[in-house]
Parts: C-alpha cells; sequence; structure tokens
C-alpha cells in the first residue's frame, strides 16, 4: 500500500527529479508533487512523495526528517487528510444599505 509523505521546508530551487532521488535512497518512489502557487507558478517550499510501500517510507522520515538541503532542515512525515475540501468563511453580514 501507498503512503503519503509530507515534505516542508524546501529550498525553492528543488525539483522533482532531486526530490525523487533523495527518497529513492529508502525506497520505490511512486510520484513526487512539489506544490506551486497557482497564481505565480512558483513552488511553495512543500511536496509531498508517495513511496511504495511503509516500510520504506518509515525509513525515509527517519532518514530525511531534520536533514539540512540548500541551508534548510527538511520536516518529513507522514501526509495526513484534511477531510474535505476546505472551507470558505460565510463572508457576507453587510451592515448599510447601499
Amino acid at each position: 500500500m501507498n503512503k503519503k509523505l509530507y515534505v516542508g521546508n524546501l529550498p525553492f530551487t528543488t525539483t522533482d527529479t532531486e526530490l525523487k532521488s533523495m527518497f529513492e535512497a529508502y525506497g520505490a518512489v511512486d510520484r513526487v508533487s512539489i506544490i506551486t502557487d497557482r497564481e505565480t507558478g512558483r513552488p511553495r517550499g512543500f511536496a509531498f512523495v508517495e513511496m511504495g510501500d511503509s516500510s520504506s517510507a518509515d525509513s525515509a522520515i527517519k532518514g530525511l526528517d531534520g536533514r539540512e538541503v540548500g541551508g534548510r532542515a527538511l520536516r518529513v512525515n507522514e501526509a495526513t487528510s484534511t477531510g474535505g475540501g476546505g472551507g470558505g468563511g460565510g463572508g457576507g453580514g453587510g451592515r448599510g444599505r447601499y
């Protein structure tokens, strides 16, 4: 079963290929997704990595969490599901007449 990992505090110059090779040292990598800003297209400094099995993913967490890359200490842990599509506030309630 695949395990999805969150990778935070990434240098903005990190590429998919670099990230994949970092994690492949611990096992098979199925997918790498560096998250980008939807307006500018620039990386946001975090990514998700899906690995083929739980033991490889756990090894990657132990081996890479806190590792310095490009002057930044990576944060690597198991991704958690947010359970839904975010909410957006109610917004309304104007107070006067226009």
